[in-house]
């Protein structure tokens, strides 16, 4: 197939194009490379790669091959409730508006796999959250994606994955997500500070991410024009059990604080049994991914490998 993923150089995309190129497909990749950075390196020697350096909103500058693809991945985006809240008229510009433009300009022949969020389950306090509850998103980003997946499933060959909370490592490096972000602490302060320790949240590996989008192109009539939640069964934990996981490859003191709020207020159990009846399996655990955490966090200094 001929694929064009936008944000092809971020956290989640400089896997998946490596995974769809080594599926023997020819991918595009759109991306500004805002952070520096030299996450595709490692496979510009392979002839099916193109990289357009450009702002995906700017679609004069890769109408013809965003037009002739025949599969579509949004990745680009301003990522988190942080990010979006530090500049809150480029979220909207980006996460809202540029990916309602993308579905506008394409065909409904062409399919589109598109990253949702499962932060739009918003506060649910021990409900367990499948495709068909209600949602309820607190944060700008998590509103934009819930806009967008409205849009999107609107029209023909599209299917929405509702992440979980993505953990592990890449070339393009994330220390702002929790799972990374605790592991972090954890080996260079030797402490963690909870606010709100009891609230839920689904985890998934970076790698099973992308499993999940070759899984959706290899098995695209039976996943065709669905939402699914995609995340690990078994990695639905509050805060300190995240860490009490943690604890067991690493020593650290964790302070639980009974005072302040965590802004971040989602709270929610995640069913993914809806894309696991139809064979999807994630091969990554919560284990797995917090031993190459450590493995990899003895190179890292400083915390610059982050959106905000």
């Amino acid at each position: 197939m001929k694929i064009l993923i936008t944000g092809g150089a971020g956290y989640i995309g400089s896997i998946l194009a490596n995974d769809l190129l080594n599926s023997g497909n020819q991918v595009t990749i759109v991306d500004t490379f805002s952070y520096n950075e030299n996450s595709l390196s490692y496979i510009c020697t392979n002839k099916k790669l193109k990289i357009i350096k450009c702002d995906f909103r700017d679609i004069s500058s890769y109408r013809e091959d965003l037009n002739s693809s025949d599969l579509i991945i949004p990745l680009a985006g301003l990522v988190g409730a942080p990010m979006c809240k530090k500049y809150p008229h480029e979220a909207k510009s980006v996460n809202l508006d540029g990916q309602i433009k993308i579905l506008n300009e394409i065909s409904e022949q062409q399919i589109v796999l598109m990253p949702t969020t499962n932060s739009a389950y918003g506060t649910k306090k021990g409900e367990v959250c499948d495709e068909e509850s209600q949602l309820n998103p607190i944060s700008v980003y998590a509103k934009h994606k819930v806009q967008v997946e409205n849009e999107l499933m609107q029209k023909n060959n599209r299917v929405s994955f509702r992440l979980a909370t993505v953990f592990g490592m890449s070339p393009r490096m994330r220390l702002d997500l929790l799972v990374n972000d605790f592991v972090f602490r954890a080996v260079n302060e030797k402490f963690i500070v909870l606010f709100e320790h009891k609230f839920n949240r689904n985890y998934i590996h970076v790698r099973d991410v992308s499993n999940a989008f070759l899984f959706g192109i290899k098995n695209f009539e039976k996943v065709k024009n669905n939402i699914f939640n995609v995340g690990l069964s078994d990695a639905n934990l509050n805060k300190l059990q995240l860490c009490e996981k943690i604890r067991e490859f690493v020593d650290f003191k964790i302070i639980i604080d009974e005072i302040e709020k965590d802004p971040d207020q989602r709270n929610y159990i995640v069913s993914n049994e809806k894309i696991e009846k139809i064979g999807f399996k994630p091969n990554y655990s919560l284990d797995n991914g917090i031993e190459e955490l450590l493995k990899g966090y003895k190179g890292f200094k400083f915390r610059h490998f982050s959106n905000v």
